[in-house]
Parts: C-alpha cells; structure tokens; sequence
C-alpha cells in the first residue's frame, strides 16, 4: 500500500484503497462541476479532486473505501491527487487498521501512567473524583483510552486524547516542582479533565468529526458541566475547591478568542493554560515535520505558528 505521508509530486498511483473522508460536488469558476474529496490512512489526509465525471465507475459515497487511480500534483504547496479512476471497494479488500491515525505510543503503557497519576493525588476528593472516570467507568475509560484529541491540528488519531492529557499532566507536574505555589492536587486533576468534553465535542473513528452538541456546545462547557454535575453527587466536596477545579476547566485555552468562557484567574488555571499550549503547539508542528518531503526545509506559511516554518538540523536527522 502507498500510505499518503510517502507521497510526492508527480508520482501516479494506481488501484491503490483510501477512505474517502468527505465528498463535495463543486462549481468552478469555468461553471464546470467537479468532486472535490478529502481521502485518508492512517499516515493522514490528502485533497483529491474528479474533473471529469467519467472518471467515477460506480456510485460511492463519505466513508467508503474507494480504490483509485491518480497523478500526485503539487497546488498553493500542498499535495493534491487529481483523480483519473475511482469506484468503491469491497470488504475484505483491505484492512481498515491501515485508514485510521493511530498514536505510535502504547495506549496500556500511558493508561498506568495515568492511573499512577491518579494514585499519588492525596486531596481525597479530588482523588476519589478522578478515580470515579478515570479507573471505576469502564465505558468512559475504554472511550477515554480510543479518542482522539481533535479533528485536525493536533493528536488527531486513536489514541490522540490519552496521549494528549498524559502530556499536559507531565508538565504541570513539573510546573509544580519548579514553582511551589501551585497546588499540585488541584493542578494534576484539573490537567486530567481539562479536554474530557472532546469525548462528546468529536465522534469516534472513522468519523471523527464533530458531533451536534460539539457544534453547539464544544468541549469546554461539556466538560465542566460532566464535572459539576458529578461533583454534586459527591458527599462534601468543597465547594471552593469545586469551583477552583472547574476554573480551571473553563479557562484552559487561555483567551475569550480561542473558546475560553473565561481567563485564566489562579496560578493553577495559568499553569494549565501554558500545559496544555505548549504541547498542542510542540505536537502539531512535530505532526507538520513529518511530513511531506523531508529534502525540502522551509514549511510554508503555517496560520496557527503564524510564521513561516523551517526545519532545523535536529528535525532533518
């Protein structure tokens, strides 16, 4: 199989299988229609667009695996594939394990990480809070440990979300051993249900896509809310401490632009904030490096860095 990530300008592809991820009939400036597609493995995604209609042998539709013939053409420096041949595959033609991004850590290995996370807590409400989704919910865990973190951007794959909060958990528990004002309890569980609402903010693969109440709702104000209502059938939660906790939650994203229903207010929000910036921003451009040609060193204009990105001598080894 020719996974997209090996992909280059000008190579033809033929009867290879990718999963069509969407599919949109367009009008051109000419008036002319065509099929623009996103297709996908689990190396990523890449455009594909049908000029011509005869092209398409047999109907097929969003989340089909489709075979396909084409030539691999660079445009506004993204690869695109101009489609010569499409019709729709058969089960048993393919494994669907090649189609959905996967994380390339062991999901079972960071799981005890987490547990042990969890473990050390010694605040004994936000322990047992913790311990109530993370270790006794198998239908949240078994979730938990397969979601991915985000449609796109960043952590995008199976596994993206364990890996993801694992990350952010790490650096604010080192944030705590450099700057002993934070309360690392507090701190700790607030990295580990900061992004839980994307459970319901984003559909599972293949889709991964966001669901009505992501749309309506996003994952910000889902989880807090699953927070707050669990804490309520707590006995004696404090309620300082709640509201510390779900602070937190709200204002992870730091800014009102980018969804936080609130600032950062507390040391801890603040801590979580930068947690949680650093590694989406650190994983996405890890994500952008590797791929596409390797020989080529400057990325492009990138919107989210806003800057032009290079890579440097330890990312070209």
């Amino acid at each position: 199989m020719k996974f997209i990530q090996d992909l280059r300008e000008n190579d033809f592809i033929k009867n290879e299988i990718y999963l069509c991820k969407s599919k949109l009939t367009l009008t051109g400036k000419s008036g002319k229609s065509y099929v623009s597609l996103v297709l996908q493995d689990k190396t990523g995604t890449i455009d594909a667009k049908i000029w011509d209609f005869g092209s398409e042998i047999e109907q097929y539709d969003t989340m089909d695996f489709v075979h396909i013939d084409a030539r691999v053409n660079s445009f506004q420096d993204a690869l695109q594939l101009n489609i010569s041949r499409i019709y729709k595959g058969r089960e048993g033609e393919y494994y669907p394990e090649d189609y959905f991004p996967v994380t390339n850590k062991d999901v079972e290995t960071m799981y005890r990480e987490v547990k042990e996370y969890i473990a050390a807590i010694k605040e004994p409400n936000l322990k047992l809070l913790a311990e109530d989704f993370f270790v006794t919910n198998t239908e949240f865990v078994k979730s938990f440990k397969n979601h991915s973190a985000a449609k796109s951007v960043h952590h995008g794959f199976v596994g993206g979300l364990l890996e993801h909060t694992l990350s952010v958990v790490k650096l604010c528990d080192y944030y705590t051993t450099s700057y002993p004002i934070l309360n690392k309890d507090l701190l700790i569980t607030a990295a580990l249900f900061h992004d839980i609402g994307k459970l319901e903010e984003l559909s599972a693969f293949p889709e991964n896509d966001y669901t009505d109440d992501g749309q309506l709702l996003g994952h910000i104000f889902i989880g807090s809310s699953k927070v707050s209502n669990h804490i309520k059938k707590m006995n004696k939660f404090p309620a300082k401490l709640a509201n510390e906790l779900i602070h937190c939650i709200l204002s992870h994203h730091g800014e009102l632009e980018y969804g936080s229903p609130k600032k950062p207010a507390t040391a801890e929000a603040m801590a979580l904030h930068f947690a949680d910036n650093t590694d989406a921003k650190m994983q996405t451009i890890t994500e952008l490096l590797s791929t596409g040609d390797p020989k080529v060193e400057w990325m492009g204009y990138q919107r989210l860095f806003e800057s032009n990105i290079r890579r440097s001598t330890k990312s070209k080894e």
